[in-house]
């Protein structure tokens, strides 16, 4: 991420970071697990902990390449790449298979209508030949740095960064010979979301941004619990969820630490309680759908609703007025950085 992006990344979550305060709640605690030792990763931003083992991705602009990391020494253990200059890799997951998602799905600068996915194993060392996937967007650009896949249907989600959080679902059967349209769910979650992960039940997702966390259920997305605070992080953008329904967190900078939390109380008593409901009628995407034919995912897909059109939702206003205000300053930032001195 350039000086000017960060900025930007900066600047947008400036109005969800005001209401951590020394008299706002505190946050979850959290433990060091290891710190990452290779001095090539200085941006984590996905991560994955499998096996004993943690992957990670470099944010925008450093190529096609899994960092897989020991946390026993924070060594890295094996570096998977490929061919190929990925616009801005930022996110990634873990198939049901075992292999990794990788997501060039970013667009802090400018926000993309089509974005790429990568498959490649999971800590194989050495140069591999991907399987690459397209998901388009149904609605405009969007900017993404949150990648997730349930871990029994292999389900795909991205979720938009953007003040009113998004999720769209890809179809469950991805085609590599031609694009994947992604279908927005009707549900709003965690705002500027920069990474996410489902727990190992299924039935439990994850979402982060670089102050806040939420927990939610899958499919029926209701929010469990409240958001909560995370720990202070240099740029904390990564977060995932261990074989074990462990919670760890990744954060830009060299020698980075991840670190270890644990979900408030009241989140990990609405968990451990009975399984979620699913809302009727609401089947995920899949290649039956006329998706596989180039045209449109019908509406009844997911929600049994034929006249459902999502721009019709009611959205509050706030957001975009706060938003305005953001882009002033950002203006008035970048007026003063160009005047000669």
């Amino acid at each position: 991420m350039s000086r000017l992006e960060k900025l930007l990344a900066a600047l947008a979550v400036l109005p969800f970071g005001l209401g951590l305060s020394a008299s706002g709640p505190a946050p979850v605690e959290g433990e060091v697990v290891f710190a990452f030792a290779d001095p090539d990763i200085v941006e984590s931003s996905g991560l994955i902990a499998h096996d004993g083992l943690f992957a990670t991705v470099n944010d925008s602009g450093d190529g096609g390449r899994v960092f897989t990391v020991d946390p026993a020494d924070g060594a890295t253990v094996a570096e998977t790449t490929w061919d190929g200059a990925p616009a801005d890799v930022e996110s990634m997951a873990l198939t049901p298979e075992g292999d990794v998602l990788v997501g060039d799905t970013g667009g802090n600068i400018s926000p993309r209508d089509s974005v790429e996915v990568y498959r490649v194993p999971f800590g194989q060392d050495g140069a591999v030949d991907p399987t690459t996937y397209e998901l388009t967007y149904p609605d405009g650009t969007h900017d993404s740095e949150a990648l997730l896949i349930h871990p029994g249907t292999g389900q795909v989600l991205v979720v938009a960064k953007e003040f009113i959080g998004r999720l769209y679902a890809a179809p469950l059967d991805l085609d590599p010979d031609r694009p994947n349209r992604l279908k927005e769910l009707d549900d709003e979650v965690l705002p500027i979301t920069t990474d996410g992960a489902f727990f190992p039940d299924g039935n439990h997702l994850v979402l982060r941004g670089y102050v806040k966390a939420a927990v939610y259920t899958w499919p029926s997305l209701d929010q469990v619990g409240e958001e909560f605070y995370l720990p202070d992080q240099e740029q904390g953008e990564g977060i995932a969820v261990g074989d074990d329904g462990s919670v760890y967190l990744s954060s830009e900078g060299t020698n980075s630490e991840v670190l270890r939390i644990r979900l408030p109380a009241e989140v990990r008593d609405a968990m451990a309680g009975p399984e979620p409901e699913e809302k009727p009628d609401r089947d995920r995407p899949d290649r039956d759908d006329p998706a596989d034919e180039g045209g449109p995912v019908s509406d009844e897909t997911l929600d049994g609703d034929p006249g459902h059109d999502s721009s019709d939702v009611a959205r509050p206003l706030w957001p975009w007025a706060v938003g305005g205000i953001v882009g002033v300053v950002v203006l008035v930032v970048l007026i003063r950085s160009l005047r000669p001195r």
